[in-house]
């Protein structure tokens, strides 16, 4: 027994040992995956500091989808990117609809800094209802228009980032460079904007209903380096290549297969609405896969359209105050609020008719968001709202 007593306390402190190791390779796991908790992880990116956007050292972008008057209703169209005909507009929807006209205005016209300027009336009127500037302005244009014009020209000649979601085309016919004169024309285009550019190319690329033109993982990996082998051929520096494909495909799909690889991404990225197949959904279910897959690379993150929909009723307020301490994430380094209805299908469409406008309750609290410190890296001035 003496023996066996030696033994047991001679263990003692080996297993005291081990499971102190435990607990603190438990602190560490938690303290990167928690909501705003633990240490910044190491970040990296191939963007060119000072002239591309780069992640702020503290807390995320904020930013949004901001159509112009008389759009973002519901539309019958919810493909997403629009990958064919040229644009007889300035910029469009993510469902091909024009937008970002100089002509639209709101009703009720705001009359703040660079609120006359062609398309951004909208975009300053929501602002005054958040009580703060946007750090980023979300723009869309299909493969084959011209850009930037008048709208992507507006954000960029005062203090906000642009981000300009580029609709895809077919894959194996850009990288035979069927397309090479037109990438070369966007890259001169964007370069000579002179401005940092958050570029999103084929979004959503992992959906099946894009399939048809992405063909394949490969294929449209070799299309994406393509386009950047060009881009980097014209001495384009002024953009961040951002990766986005949608949140729901690192769960149930193969979203991770589309990857071109870190010497190829600047800012890895997820569409994240909470699914129109679900009564609630909190976005930390939405985004839970995708952040797992993040971890394992040194990138900033990007959540560059989430929204609360309309079908959560009185609980969209509690929806938004639960997504900031999700998205308050060391490794989250820009948020972009999908602020339309144009992806419901019709007008009692709820469950994909995100815009907060008109309701007092969400606009609240998306402002309380937007006004966190976290989501104020340049420490913008705020005020009450309107």
């Amino acid at each position: 027994m003496k023996g066996r007593s030696r033994t047991a306390r001679a263990r003692l402190p080996i297993l005291g040992t081990a499971l102190l190791a435990t607990a603190a390779m438990v602190a560490t796991v938690a303290a990167g995956c928690g909501g705003g908790a633990g240490a910044a992880p190491k970040i990296t990116t191939t963007a060119r500091a000072g002239v591309a956007p780069v992640p702020p050292k503290e807390g995320a972008y904020f930013g949004a989808w901001v159509p112009p008057e008389g759009e973002g209703r519901p539309s019958a169209s919810k493909s997403g990117s629009p990958s064919g005909s040229p644009s007889a507009s300035p910029s469009e929807s993510p469902s091909g609809t024009p937008s970002g006209s100089a002509s639209a205005s709101p009703s009720a016209k705001p009359t703040g800094k660079d609120a006359d300027k062609p398309g951004m009336a909208p975009v300053v009127g929501f602002e005054q209802e958040l009580g703060r500037q946007l750090d980023i302005v979300q723009t869309y244009r299909s493969w084959t228009s011209e850009f930037p014009a008048e709208l992507e020209e507006s954000v960029t000649a005062g203090n906000r980032y642009l981000l300009l979601t580029w609709g895809g085309a077919d894959t194996k016919k850009i990288v035979q460079g069927e397309y090479d004169e037109l990438v070369q024309r966007r890259a001169r285009a964007v370069k000579a904007l002179g401005k940092p550019v958050f570029l999103r190319w084929s979004r959503d690329m992992d959906k099946a209903s894009n399939k048809k033109r992405v063909h394949s993982p490969q294929d449209f990996t070799a299309a994406w380096k393509h386009l950047r082998a060009i881009f980097k051929q014209e001495r384009v520096d002024n953009v961040a290549w951002v990766w986005c494909p949608s949140a729901r495909g690192f769960g149930g799909g193969d979203a991770p297969a589309y990857y071109p690889g870190d010497d190829q991404v600047d800012w890895i990225c997820a569409d994240a609405q909470p699914g129109a197949d679900y009564e609630y959904r909190d976005l930390s279910e939405a985004v839970k896969m995708f952040l797992q897959w993040a971890r394992d690379r040194e990138k900033p993150i990007m959540i560059a359209e989430f929204g609360v929909p309309k079908s959560y009723g009185e609980r969209r307020a509690e929806w938004l105050r639960e997504a900031s301490k999700t998205l308050q994430d060391p490794q989250v380094k820009a948020v972009v609020y999908f602020n339309s209805d144009e992806q419901a299908a019709n007008a009692r469409d709820k469950r994909r008719a995100y815009s907060v406008t008109g309701d007092k309750h969400t606009v609240s609290a998306l402002r309380e968001l937007a006004t966190t410190p976290y989501f104020n890296p340049r420490n913008l001035p705020v005020t009450s709202g309107d």
